[in-house]
């Protein structure tokens, strides 16, 4: 496979190897951070070209580790350092009916209730009481993802998000 799928998500990627036998560290952006290995089999993006590989991994220590297909030796382990770990959004187990995975939120528009745009969100972030929308527009801000009390409503089809924010904010 080469180029990746806009619907593909990224959940993570490799920081280096782990040992001799093959085996990597990886950075993850599941929650809890294992998680990540339950998703085999990832897309591992190399030189612009996704392969797709069978993956079984744990949580080792404050670390993620994990083994690939294919990849017996530290050198071979060594040469995904830095490359990105994606999944098909088929592979994350269904939500509740209001619940949102991050993936689905990053690039919606953000609008007051007036209308008026706020920006994108760039990013999400977590602070341990609620998660964060970093909006990016004509500046960042930051706004803490509530429903119903924040956010009042989202639509995934149209790609936007209401939000209960003044712009002076």
């Amino acid at each position: 496979m080469s180029q990746h799928d806009d619907d593909l998500i990224c959940v993570g990627h490799i920081l280096g190897s782990q040992g001799i036998k093959g085996w990597v560290r990886v950075f993850s952006s599941t929650s809890p951070r294992e998680n990540i290995v339950k998703y085999s089999p990832w897309l591992i993006e190399q030189g612009g070209v996704l392969k797709e590989t069978a993956v079984q991994g744990r949580l080792q220590g404050k670390n993620v580790v994990a083994r690939l297909e294919g990849i017996a030796d530290r050198n071979q382990a060594d040469e995904l350092t830095g490359c990105q770990i994606f999944i098909n959004p088929e592979q994350l187990p269904g939500l509740e009916a209001g619940e949102y995975y991050w993936s689905d939120l990053i690039g919606l528009t953000v609008e007051t209730l007036q209308g008026e745009s706020l920006g994108k969100v760039a990013s999400m972030m977590e602070t341990g009481a609620d998660d964060v929308m970093v909006l990016k527009g004509e500046r960042e801000r930051l706004i803490p993802f509530v429903m119903d009390q924040i956010v009042m409503e989202v639509d995934l089809d149209s790609r936007r998000l209401v939000v209960d924010w003044s712009p002076d904010y």
